[in-house]
């Protein structure tokens, strides 16, 4: 698929055709430049890249999905939401939509090449939940290569209360800690779907987020992470279908916010 081909088919809530076997890409390396040149085009009609997603940090689900390593793509101006605790997302021109439970950081600096844990918590504003809507024109089949070209999955992102990251912590290995003792539980209305913990996602999510500094730096003609840029970290659970007309709640255990999402 070129990425001519990717963009039309995501306008038209399109799946891409059944038989790829000329078609898909399966360089992981290639298909984030035919990304970047998804995101240019993008840029071209006007939409603006406020931030970025990490997918496949979740180890507990690799099998399932056959996808073995975190990739990333861009969160844009058109795809964000922010609301205050509970927020309603619309998913007419979505795909074979998924829901998953997120924590979101803001970025306050650029942070340096080959930056450690530390250096990477010191750049970081904010935290907050989130839930980012996964969506896949491959009918959920895909190749690693397929999945960061097809936007690296990314639909919609909800993004809740933004907390200073100092009222959390004061180091990265404070926050570190007090993330892997924290659980959450997911909810469908009031039917319990889900249970999950932070370590699920590469031992963390500072760790899933200085995973992708490393990654993003490492690639080609990517931009430099910028101040204002919201990164979502990747799910702690599965990721759930979803239809219109659902309400899901993240409960995550204090000192954390917890999150609410209706669909529409």
């Amino acid at each position: 698929m070129t990425p001519e081909a990717v963009l039309a088919h995501y306008d038209k809530a399109a799946l891409w055709p059944a038989d790829r076997s000329t078609l898909g890409r399966t360089d992981v390396a290639a298909a984030y430049q035919d990304a970047l040149a998804l995101r240019a085009l993008r840029l071209e009609r006007g939409e603006r890249p406020v931030g970025y997603k990490i997918g496949f940090t979740n180890r507990t689900i690799w099998q399932r999905y056959g996808v073995f390593g975190p990739i990333w793509g861009p969160v844009w101006n058109t795809t964000l939401t922010r609301c205050d605790g509970h927020g309603t997302v619309d998913l007419a021109g979505t795909v074979q939509p998924r829901i998953e439970p997120e924590i979101v950081f803001g970025i306050a600096a650029t942070p340096p090449r080959d930056a450690t844990l530390e250096q990477v918590f010191g750049c970081v504003e904010w935290l907050a939940p989130g839930f980012e809507i996964v969506q896949s024109h491959c009918d959920w089949k895909f190749t690693a290569a397929e999945t960061v070209a097809d936007g690296a999955l990314h639909a919609r992102l909800l993004v809740g209360r933004e907390t200073p990251v100092r009222k959390f912590a004061n180091t990265g290995a404070e926050l570190d800690d007090k993330l892997a003792a924290t659980r959450l539980r997911l909810f469908k209305g009031d039917a319990a779907i889900d249970e999950g913990t932070s370590v699920n996602v590469l031992d963390g999510p500072l760790h899933a987020l200085r995973h992708f500094v490393q990654e993003l730096q490492n690639c080609p003609g990517a931009p430099t992470l910028q101040p204002g840029d919201v990164i979502t970290t990747g799910t702690w659970t599965d990721a759930w279908p979803i239809v219109p007309g659902e309400t899901w709640r993240a409960e995550f255990e204090a000192p954390f916010d917890s999150l609410a999402i209706t669909l529409r």
